[in-house]
């Protein structure tokens, strides 16, 4: 499923990275610890979060994921921003909690 669907599918909001939203994503990984994502998350993966930080884009970059979902209308930092604009790395937000979003991923295929 390409990255595009499932910001139409879950309802999300594209805050860096529109036009990456082309992308297969081969999974979802849900975890709010960098280095369990650093050592766990796949490639086209993605990712479900609520930290905001910049280390979440150098992370994501390091394991190419797809991109990140901040969950519970969560806005990254202005850094994190660039960091992301920077990277190509696409920034999706929802109103949705970080256990509303993992379901709907799974519904969706993309589960782990």
């Amino acid at each position: 499923m390409k990255l595009s669907d499932v910001v139409t599918e879950l309802g999300l909001s594209v805050i860096s990275g529109a036009e990456h939203l082309d992308r297969e994503v081969t999974g979802c990984y849900v975890s709010d610890l960098l280095s369990d994502v650093m050592g766990n998350a796949g490639e086209g993966q993605i990712w479900v979060t609520l930290q905001l930080h910049v280390n979440i884009v150098a992370v994501a970059a390091l394991r190419d994921l797809a991109g990140i979902i901040l969950v519970n209308s969560r806005m990254p930092l202005e850094e994190t921003l660039s960091k992301a604009v920077e990277e190509g790395l696409p920034l999706l937000s929802s109103s949705l909690s970080t256990y509303e979003i993992a379901g709907r991923c799974y519904s969706l295929g993309i589960g782990r």
